[in-house]
């Protein structure tokens, strides 16, 4: 018994922005007849985030990333058929594993989902998953933020950013969001965000003499570049904390954040790198928090959507066109 399977490979090494040239899709059989302690898991929703276009790869291999997949047949007791599951398996739609337990770069290679009622499986890939486990650790204890702090988000419609804000929010920060369109901003009010700019519109300078004239005591950073420039050498208060957790703005280029952080010291500021790589055993810790806030109405979340393996690179480049609010997925 056996299924085919299609998967993404990287066809050429990235070069400045993605291009459809870098991908090739490619289809192989899988067997099903599976030995003792092996699952199948068929891919229902596959992530992707702007990381991915800095981790290396090798040409030929696999594209990457986390899925939220169904165990379609299984042959081991502990994932019987039908359990959801979060896998970090990539660009693909079925895989075979003989070890579902083994490690990966966020922690273990599979893991049953939590009880979402009727919440969409998906919000795994996003403000339950990865990326909002990333705005709570990087919050809350890489930026200690705490009630009375200013806050300020870059690229706050993302993924990320929108669940940092909101985190914020909770803990009694003011917060400040950037976005690059009049409809991310609207939708960062919907969320609460004391303050929102259209960066592309209004210099991040004229907004936060506006929104924040007596500084920003934390900074979570998701661009660099110019925009985060400005931020710390004009801007934060003395001994300000800075959330380093993206470049956006600069992974085509190859700089990434160094422009920026190795030019500003003149206010003592505390640098925090944040990879989430660093918590890939803390997630049965977050996970519960976030997803509750999600059922309390807390933490909202919105999800751009395209359908069809055949789409997922084209998913992907649209990240670095601002082509998505909240978090980008495909589903398969």
């Amino acid at each position: 018994m056996s299924q085919t399977a299609k998967k993404w490979i990287l066809a050429k090494q990235f070069a400045g922005v993605p291009k459809p040239e870098n991908f090739k899709l490619e289809e192989e059989p899988v067997s099903l007849a599976l030995k003792p302690g092996e699952i199948a898991i068929e891919a229902m929703f596959v992530s992707v985030d702007p990381y991915m276009r800095v981790f290396p790869q090798n040409v030929g291999d696999t594209l990457f990333g986390d899925q939220v997949g169904r165990v379609k047949v299984s042959n081991n007791v502990d994932f019987p058929e039908g359990t959801l599951v979060l896998s970090f398996l990539g660009w693909r739609t079925l895989t075979v594993l003989s070890n579902p337990e083994a490690p990966a770069v966020f922690g273990a290679l599979v893991r049953k989902l939590p009880d979402f009622g009727d919440l969409p499986p998906s919000l795994a890939l996003g403000c339950v998953g990865m990326p909002g486990l990333t705005a709570y650790f990087g919050l809350l204890e890489k930026g200690e933020a705490k009630a009375g702090d200013v806050v300020l988000v870059s690229a706050a419609a993302g993924a990320v950013g929108s669940v940092v804000g909101q985190i914020a929010k909770i803990k009694g920060c003011t917060v400040i969001g950037s976005a690059g369109s009049k409809e991310k901003c609207d939708w960062l009010k919907e969320l609460g965000f004391d303050h929102v700019f259209n960066y592309k519109e209004t210099a991040v300078d004229e907004a936060l003499k506006q929104f924040a004239p007596g500084g920003i005591d934390l900074y979570f950073d998701n661009v660099a570049g110019d925009f985060s420039y400005a931020v710390l050498q004009n801007h934060m208060k003395v001994r300000g904390r800075v959330v380093c957790c993206g470049s956006i703005s600069e992974y085509n280029t190859g700089k990434r954040g160094q422009s920026v952080y190795q030019k500003v010291t003149n206010k003592t500021l505390d640098l925090r790198d944040m990879a989430i790589a660093k918590f890939k055993n803390r997630y049965s810790e977050g996970m519960p928090h976030l997803l509750q806030w999600v059922k309390e109405g807390k933490l909202k979340y919105r999800e751009t959507v395209m359908e069809g393996i055949e789409r997922v690179p084209e998913a992907f480049i649209s990240l670095f066109l601002g082509g998505n609010t909240g978090k980008m997925v495909v589903k398969i």
